[in-house]
């Protein structure tokens, strides 16, 4: 019984400095979170996001089907992301730095993210 309290305080304090607070005076939001498999795939990530139709800020984001945690800029205004293709994912996942792609670059373009649509909620 010790076991297993002992266990499970373990595993909580292990996933309670996994999961991250995205700066809140950041705005707009200049980078989000992503979930990437080990071949580079995106994964849906869950994100507690301010109940603003307006405000595009996420501040919690998890993992909840697995993969890594990743940190990814948003693209600015007028860039678009480069395009999803098993090249692609291949590329992203060997650029993953730190558990960033901050800085990372896909033939000549940012490996950046679409900006979240706060009034859908989509990207």
């Amino acid at each position: 019984m010790k076991t297993d309290i002992l266990a499970l305080g373990v595993a909580l304090s292990f996933s309670a400095g996994l999961v991250l607070a995205q700066p809140v005076s950041e705005y707009p939001p200049t980078w989000t979170v992503l979930c990437l498999d080990v071949s580079g795939k995106s994964l849906p990530a869950t994100c507690d996001v301010p109940a603003s139709r307006i405000d595009r800020r996420e501040n919690i984001c998890t993992c909840p089907l697995g993969g890594d945690r990743v940190t990814a800029p948003i693209c600015p205004k007028g860039v678009k992301p480069p395009a999803d293709s098993a090249a692609y994912e291949t590329a992203r996942h060997a650029a993953v730095k730190n558990g960033s792609l901050v800085g990372a670059t896909y033939e000549g373009k940012p490996m950046c993210v679409a900006p979240r649509n706060a009034l859908t909620g989509n990207d």
